[in-house]
């Protein structure tokens, strides 16, 4: 997988508040249009307000209207709201091609289903990227937006997430999938 390298002249950054904690959207205007470049989770251990200023600490708290139509629908989304989010405000020519299919290719499982790392790899055509998947689901520079939450391990287990597994179990919950006392998921619904 190819590292991308970006600077951003001017970032500009909005703080949600979350019942998962704050959340960091940041931002820049891109051939004229307003588009978020990253988006940060709280951790269980170090909140996004932290990460923020660790990583972007000349960024300016700002917003407009195209970014806060995303952030009014991602606290919708936390509320439990069926929001399927568009890409067109996202960076993800700053992804590299591979990761930007992985992106895309999660964007598109509905709420409710959920999909495994080697679904998806087959789904793109590589039999033994399972791995790679999970790479490039772990770095999603978009979380929510691109709801990465929705893939698991083939072996039924919740996997890794950006914003800890407590909060990757409570999304699948909200969006109607059951988990097993083991902590298996419970679904037949899977996407791919």
């Amino acid at each position: 997988m190819e590292n991308i390298t970006i600077k951003i002249a001017k970032v500009s950054s909005l703080i949600l508040r979350s019942s998962f904690g704050p959340v960091a959207l940041l931002w820049s205007v891109y051939e004229g249009q307003p588009k978020i470049f990253r988006a940060l989770l709280s951790t269980p251990s170090v909140s996004a307000k932290d990460q923020l200023v660790k990583l972007f600490p000349d960024s300016e708290a700002a917003t407009c209207s195209e970014i806060d139509v995303i952030a009014d629908n991602i606290k919708t989304f936390f509320r439990g709201a069926d929001i399927q989010f568009s890409l067109e405000r996202v960076r993800m020519d700053l992804c590299s091609k591979f990761q930007q299919e992985v992106l895309r290719a999660e964007h598109r499982i509905p709420r409710g289903a959920v999909s495994t790392y080697q679904r998806i790899a087959r789904y793109l055509g590589k039999q033994r990227g399972a791995r790679a998947v999970g790479k490039a689901l772990a770095t999603n520079p978009f979380p929510i937006i691109i709801p990465c939450h929705r893939a698991i391990r083939t072996d039924l287990t919740i996997g890794g997430y950006q914003g800890g597994i407590k909060m990757k179990r409570t999304l699948l919950e909200t969006e109607g999938i059951d988990f097993y006392e083991t902590g298996h998921v419970k679904t037949k619904n899977f996407f791919y």
